[in-house]
């Protein structure tokens, strides 16, 4: 049972593609990489006119940022494909790919500042020029990375987008590198107004502002890298998968829920699970339990593509006459006049097995016996089982109304009713026949005050009669209504 309309070829699965929603993660990304080539260009160019570490670090973290945001936007473009004949699931791994090469440029850039950091610190001496140019270029890259993270953020938490999530994380990151670079190049300025030793000693401050924002960056690489990790591997959401059983339990007529997995491809989410209904519901009402189930976990994942599968299985309370009924239903049989005797604490049952009229002997005689061995297995507390076989009611010839012309018939069950013990009238008699067969109903009226035991004797012994008494009699049913009812 699929949650979404499936195609003619059952591939076909809701996507962003070409809609608002896919127009507008493009968009965001897209202005992303002209930001990063912006911001990158900039950097460089001051970086290398300075010689400032911190702003050449900045330069290669904004380079990084160009790379993952030009990764972001064609794994935007590619996710929001539907599904195809080689991609079932959709496209929307394409994001958590590019999130994991994100994290792997954002380790290879870190290894390369942390090294001409320790080179600066301990090993080379590099004049820095802390011009206004350096610090024009920082709050530039502060401002824009501000902006773009939270355009980024918004949009990404909007459609539930990994990679735009990432790359909002990236730029987030990049606000407080330039923060610490920044406080750096202050430290280098005040150097060069004091001199000396101070002045040695304050320019170290640029490659520790190098070194701090590639400790930001191995954070945020490894934060990241261990989302896309887990969502590469299938892994549930924290919270998620308690969170839906709890809600599919709280569907009426879902009486347990197993075998769920959950897992997520881009901004879907997938949603596989096995619920437990009372058995003997009829189909319809089994399909509207699952209904409510998917309606259900949409509620909590809006765009979730669910897939339950409906067991039977017994619920609290079931009667000892359901099971065997359902029993009986499991196997294709219709059972009836179930009677239960219990003493000593041994249970009997007998039952009436109805199949059709002309089967062999033999084979009903199997079907009872085999339905029989499934009532002792599910249900070894009974002791004994006794099974009637009857013919089935079911008729294969068309019925005939013929009460119109069954005046003298009619005239007699009547006056077999009023002889029998216990009726006092009986009325709207109907004569149906089929083939050569006789069915009649009727409506007996009985003395107020008499108990059901007494009703079905009296009703029992008037059929018998007109069973005996007219040929062709196939069946006699009869309504039994208190005196003075309408």
């Amino acid at each position: 049972m699929l949650s979404d309309t499936d195609s003619q070829a059952g591939l076909s699965l809701p996507s962003d593609h070409g809609t608002v929603a896919g127009r507008e993660k493009r968009w965001v990304a897209m202005t992303s990489v002209v930001a990063a080539i912006l911001l990158t260009g900039v950097k460089l160019f001051v970086g290398l006119m300075t010689g400032s570490l911190g702003v050449l670090a900045e330069a290669a973290h904004s380079a990084l940022d160009l790379v993952a945001a030009v990764i972001t936007y064609f794994a935007v473009r590619f996710s929001d494909r539907p599904a195809d004949a080689e991609h079932l699931y959709g496209h929307g791994k394409v994001e958590n790919l590019s999130a994991l090469a994100e994290t792997l440029l954002l380790l290879v850039t870190c290894g390369w500042i942390i090294y001409e950091a320790v080179e600066r610190l301990f090993f080379r001496y590099v004049p820095i020029d802390a011009s206004h140019w350096a610090f024009i270029v920082i709050v530039l890259s502060i401002v824009v990375d501000i902006s773009r993270s939270r355009a980024l953020r918004r949009v990404g938490r909007k459609y539930k987008s990994q990679a735009l999530e990432a790359d909002a994380l990236h730029f987030s990151t990049d606000v407080w590198s330039s923060g610490v670079v920044l406080l750096g190049l202050l430290l280098v300025r005040v150097g060069d107004r004091l001199g000396g030793d101070t002045q040695l000693i304050l320019e170290k401050a640029d490659a520790v502002a190098a070194l701090f924002v590639a400790l930001i960056v191995v954070w945020v690489s490894f934060t990241l890298g261990r989302r896309t990790v887990d969502a590469l591997l299938d892994r549930a959401p924290a919270g998620v998968s308690a969170a839906v059983e709890k809600a599919v339990k709280m569907v009426d007529g879902v009486l347990e829920c197993r075998q769920l997995r959950l897992r997520e491809s881009g901004n879907r989410a997938f949603v596989d699970l096995v619920i437990g209904v009372r058995r003997g519901l009829s189909l319809e009402s089994s399909h509207a339990i699952g209904a409510a189930v998917e309606a259900q976990i949409k509620a909590l994942l809006p765009k979730a593509d669910v897939v339950v599968h409906i067991d039977p299985v017994c619920g609290e309370g079931e009667t000892l006459t359901e099971r065997i009924r359902a029993i009986a239903a499991n196997q294709g049989q219709t059972v009836h006049n179930i009677v239960i005797t219990e003493q000593n604490g041994r249970i009997e049952v007998e039952l009436h097995i109805e199949t059709d009229g002309t089967r062999d002997l033999r084979r009903a005689h199997d079907e009872a016996h085999q339905l029989e061995a499934s009532v002792s297995a599910e249900l070894p507390s009974i002791a004994k089982i006794t099974t009637h076989i009857e013919p089935a009611h079911a008729r294969q010839e068309p019925m005939r109304d013929v009460t119109e012309a069954s005046a003298g018939l009619i005239r007699k069950v009547r006056n077999m009713a009023r002889e029998t013990r216990g009726i006092v009238e009986c009325h709207d008699v109907t004569v149906r026949k089929s083939g050569r067969d006789l069915f009649l109903t009727m409506h007996c009226t009985f003395a107020a005050g008499q108990s059901i035991q007494d009703v079905h004797a009296a009703s029992s012994a008037l059929e018998e009669r007109v069973r005996r008494e007219i040929p062709n009699v196939a069946r006699v049913t009869t309504h039994p209504e208190p005196l003075g009812a309408d």
